[in-house]
């Protein structure tokens, strides 16, 4: 049996995780279809100026996020070194964005350098890029996705053993899914889950 696009809490509610390295933009636009907030993990890390929330600090906002999106919710990133696996546990469905990165790093150097120039928002509130740090630092996105992509991969590709689709006899717990290729997977997937709101 084919699983749907998402699994739900089988009362119409989706608590959707998406995972997987920079650059994609799925998130926001799969929270509007559904009609629920977005989360952005970074906005609750990076405090003003580029400071980092502490893990207690981090884990009290998300926690408060999910609680408050009690009809559903989209979380887009990890974090789980600082926040442990609250939004993998409370999530109805776990969404593995796996592109190629040839793929996706020209798009997050884009996306960066349409931040540089302020013509795109930061990735959190009073955090501006800046060119010391996009180019010259071992912090820059750029380069955080360059050599985090096979620790990513090796990650997620654990965690699908664990709770992906279709592994194992036992279904309880299954909820992860992998999208990868070039872009059609992830076109078609959303095409069908756009096709499912409409049906509800």
């Amino acid at each position: 049996m084919i699983p749907p696009p998402l699994i739900g809490d089988g009362q119409g509610r989706y608590r959707i995780h998406i995972v997987g390295n920079s650059g994609n933009t799925i998130g926001k636009k799969l929270a509007d279809a559904l009609g629920v907030p977005f989360i952005s993990l970074d906005t609750y890390f990076w405090q003003p100026g580029w400071k980092q929330s502490t893990n207690d600090e981090m884990r009290e906002k998300v926690t408060k996020a999910l609680a408050d999106a009690s009809d559903g919710w989209v979380v887009d990133g990890n974090y789980t070194r600082r926040i442990g696996t609250i939004v993998e546990e409370s999530s109805t469905d776990v969404i593995w964005l796996d592109p190629p990165l040839a793929l996706y790093l020209p798009r997050v150097i884009w996306r960066t350098f349409l931040r540089l120039v302020r013509l795109r928002e930061p990735c959190s509130p009073g955090c501006p890029e800046m060119v010391t740090e996009v180019f010259f630092s071992r912090e820059s996105i750029v380069w955080w996705c360059i050599t985090q992509h096979g620790p990513v991969r090796r990650r997620e590709a654990a965690r699908m053993t664990r709770i992906g689709l279709g592994v194992g006899s036992d279904v309880d717990g299954q909820k992860m899914r992998r999208l990868g290729g070039w872009g059609k997977e992830l076109d078609m997937w959303f095409a069908e889950v756009q096709h499912m709101v409409k049906q509800e």
